[in-house]
């Protein structure tokens, strides 16, 4: 398993730091009418998550939150760049936790509370954050595509 080619440099999809480059505090921020959130609340929200499979990968036992909403948190007004650099950072974090292949089919423990992922192993956690990554990087790319800020500077991606 490559988790760098799963969580950063992607092939079947632009890659995350692309799809978030080049955003404006504005315009990362700005609700599109008719979406459910903007790029920024979609980042932190991947963050949020990324963070806590981190922790359970790394034996930090976090329980699992009691409701969807709350793995949604607030963003900050102008704090876009940090938010990015941290989503950014926490997954070259992530690939080199999966470039140790002794670590990779070792059981998360503890074992996450939720029973569809009780068995998860380091590999399955890393699988997981990859392609909850896949279905939010979409949304921003149609976000970016609705408010007129596709391709990104370091371009993307058109068929």
């Amino acid at each position: 398993m490559n988790a760098r080619h799963l969580l950063v440099q992607t092939h079947a999809h632009i890659p995350p730091a692309n799809a978030v480059d080049g955003l404006s505090s504005a315009d990362a921020e700005r609700r599109v009418q008719g979406a459910n959130h903007s790029i920024a609340e979609i980042v932190a929200h991947l963050l949020f998550w990324q963070t806590w499979f981190t922790h359970r990968i790394n034996g930090i036992h976090e329980p699992m939150v009691q409701s969807a909403a709350l793995g949604w948190p607030a963003v900050t007004p102008g704090s876009w760049p940090d938010l990015r650099a941290a989503y950014l950072d926490g997954l070259e974090r992530l690939a080199s936790i999966g470039d140790d292949a002794s670590r990779l089919d070792a059981p998360l423990t503890p074992p996450i509370e939720f029973p569809p992922l009780a068995h998860f192993t380091t590999r399955d956690a890393l699988i997981h954050v990859a392609t909850h990554n896949a279905h939010h990087l979409g949304q921003i790319i149609v976000l970016r595509q609705t408010m007129g800020q596709w391709p990104p500077p370091g371009g993307g991606w058109t068929w």
